[in-house]
């Protein structure tokens, strides 16, 4: 690929291109490329489906557990292949809406979605990379005439998103385009697959480790584990910060204990962090607050900063490494097998904000079989690291894969 100027005149260009392409981009309005389609078979038996902004076509039960079109199926449009939808609903993932081509054979749609096929004197595709460029925003918002509806869709009409201006290449130049970033896509369709795989076997290690199906000493060598709890083997730790730092520390499931700023692009603690504990690297923090992925809170160890702050309502702890190793309770908190004396000594219910009813005695007072052999702990520690450190590269080259496509989408169109 080429790097060129990105424009001459009322010539338009793109700042990188294949080499073997050099004529200027058009401009065009998609309405002149495009014609509508309002096509609609009340009798078709085509499958029922709808526009993911991070997905593009999936099936309504997929993502409803059911199809919910009810009576408005009648009105529902019949897409076929190679024809887009642009769905003008705002969401986190596209806040302008999202365009997609449909790749199967025919779909019925919400007939709320604007459907349109463009003329094959142009490359389909390309046209919906184009569409779903976050370069295309900021048109789209000048066409929002006031907030989003009360039924979530944006108020741009069919005639006003045909009248969005795209820049085009020769046909040839836009099939290359498209089929090098569908190349990339696939790519890194695989690369998420290898991650899922990965999260799943690593769980399914970690628990067969933990409930001792998986020994990883040899028979004769292997040591009893036996019941701590968890005061035997950890100090609460309630030191306030008093100004020692200002990394306010919240927790990420990829990257655990992690400055707010990073991680939410903003602060979201209070403003006065003298009240919170202040945390050194390598203590931990229980946080009770609970989602899907965490129903019964997480707990991480403090590893990328030296020391942070965290909001009182965490439980903060330093493990006695001369009864259990931290290395080995590092991954002992990532398995589920902790769950059972919390979910014990929960009080039942949760509290408005979210947080488990988790008493701070009982929760040192939780028991957990481990091994008694610091020797058993370093072997599983060491076991566990090697899994997790091959899932966190496999993360960090989908990241690559996602950076390289992001640039791409930026310096291949206008």
């Amino acid at each position: 690929m080429a790097n060129v100027s990105s424009s001459n005149g009322l010539e338009k260009y793109p700042k990188l291109r294949f080499p073997e392409f050099d004529e200027p981009y058009r401009a065009v309005k998609l309405g002149q490329i495009s014609s509508l389609i309002k096509r609609n078979d009340p009798r078709s038996n085509a499958p029922i489906m709808m526009l993911s902004a991070g997905n593009g076509f999936i099936m309504q039960s997929d993502k409803y557990s059911r199809d919910n079109a009810g009576q408005s199926l009648k009105k529902y449009t019949l897409l076929k292949k190679g024809e887009l939808a642009y769905n003008h609903g705002a969401s986190k993932a596209k806040q302008f809406g999202c365009c997609y081509e449909l790749l199967e054979e025919e779909a019925r749609i919400p007939y709320v979605y604007h459907c349109f096929k463009v003329q094959d004197t142009e490359y389909t595709p390309y046209v919906a990379l184009e569409l779903n460029n976050t370069k295309m925003d900021k048109q789209l918002k000048r066409l929002v005439s006031s907030s989003v509806r009360m039924d979530g869709l944006l108020n741009i009409s069919y005639d006003e998103y045909m009248s969005v201006v795209i820049y085009l290449p020769a046909y040839a130049e836009q099939k290359h385009i498209a089929d090098f970033l569908e190349k990339l896509d696939m790519r890194i369709a695989k690369q998420e697959q290898l991650i899922e795989a990965l999260k799943k076997y690593k769980r399914g290690v970690f628990e067969a480790v933990f409930s001792r199906k998986l020994p990883l000493v040899p028979k004769a060598r292997q040591s009893d584990w036996a019941a701590f709890k968890l005061r035997d083997f950890a100090t609460r730790i309630t030191r306030k910060n008093n100004g020692a730092t200002d990394i306010p520390l919240t927790i990420s499931a990829q990257y655990g204990l992690i400055d707010q700023r990073d991680f939410f692009s903003k602060v979201v603690a209070s403003t006065d962090m003298s009240e919170y504990y202040l945390l050194r690297q390598g203590e931990y923090a229980y946080n009770r607050s609970t989602s899907n992925d965490y129903p019964f809170g997480s707990i991480k160890r403090l590893e990328l900063y030296n020391e942070g702050a965290v909001s009182p309502l965490y439980l903060c702890f330093a493990i006695k490494e001369k009864v259990v190793l931290s290395d080995f309770a590092k991954w002992y908190f990532e398995s589920s097998q902790w769950h059972r004396g919390i979910n014990e000594i929960c009080a039942e219910g949760a509290r408005n904000h979210g947080l488990l009813n988790v008493p701070i005695d009982g929760f040192f007072n939780t028991v957990h079989i481990l091994p008694c052999d610091i020797e058993e702990q370093a072997r599983i520690a060491a076991f566990l690291s090697q899994i997790h450190d091959k899932l966190t590269q496999a993360q960090e080259e989908l990241e690559k894969l996602n950076s390289m496509r992001n640039g791409l989408m930026q310096q291949l169109f206008i």
